[in-house]
């Protein structure tokens, strides 16, 4: 009930704001929107690992550092610019701002329709309730996040417009689903404490070993009542595997991938 009629209002709004961003043919200003096209595969071409699939324990002694992960190249901000963003503002970007927008609400989009919920519900014993759909949206929303925050200013400001379109999806699936004004309000009240504190423990985790990892899923996505330590490892390689396929996701893949659908 929480899932499908909103699906379509979702696509039509989709389509109502690229038509209104899009007055030509410009393939070569949409990378921000190849990126998310790419990067909506993360569940469609991989979908949730087999439990028969055993896979070596992925461990470290030394933690990553940021330095370590793939970064582009810093782009050169002036005084002014910096200025304008110690007061709140967004200064200019590298892309378009509408197209950055459009890419985030696509990259959002996917995560909720291009991913086999009742398949995630299955084989990690979840039940199907809006709750349940939530902290599996929220897991991929942290991985395009986590991809995001490497393309730089444009990048980040594109994750602000993703979280953006999901706490707006996640409102009007509560009032889908007939809860009262009192209710909704203190709902999503806890379910942004549930998120950002799940960003926080799911970056310590990929950042970490295996055991730090599935403790965050534990905590986060299992709601700490995990029975079968099989699950864990099956959600641990998946995270894995995604966010690997996620990271290295270069521009000139996004603008081949964006010429091959388009």
């Amino acid at each position: 009930m929480y899932r499908r009629p909103l699906q379509s209002a979702f696509r039509q709004l989709l389509n109502a704001s690229a038509s209104r961003a899009v007055l030509g043919k410009a393939p070569e200003q949409d990378v921000c929107q190849s990126r998310a096209l790419v990067a909506c595969r993360i569940t469609a071409d991989a979908g949730v690992p087999n439990h028969s699939q055993r896979r070596a324990l992925h461990s470290t002694r030394e933690l990553l550092t940021v330095k370590e992960t793939p970064q582009t190249t810093d782009e050169e901000v002036g005084a002014f610019t910096k200025l304008i963003e110690a007061m709140g503002f967004t200064g200019p970007l590298k892309y378009n701002k509408w197209k950055i927008k459009i890419a985030a609400l696509r990259m959002y989009t996917c995560c909720v329709e291009r991913i086999n919920y009742d398949e995630f519900f299955e084989k990690c014993s979840l039940p199907d309730t809006l709750n349940s759909w939530f902290l599996v949206a929220q897991l991929h929303v942290w991985m395009c996040l986590v991809r995001m925050r490497q393309e730089g200013r444009a990048g980040k400001y594109m994750c602000r417009y993703i979280v953006h379109s999901m706490w707006e999806d996640v409102e009007q699936r509560s009032k889908i689903m007939g809860i009262d004004a009192i209710q909704r309000k203190e709902s999503m009240k806890v379910m942004t404490e549930t998120f950002y504190a799940a960003l926080f423990g799911y970056d310590e985790g990929i950042l970490s070993d295996d055991c730090v990892l599935a403790a965050a899923v534990w905590r986060n996505m299992f709601n700490r009542q995990c029975e079968d330590p099989r699950q864990l490892e099956l959600m641990v390689e998946y995270v894995r595997k995604q966010l690997d396929f996620l990271t290295h996701i270069n521009t000139s893949e996004c603008c081949t991938s964006l010429r091959s659908t388009g």
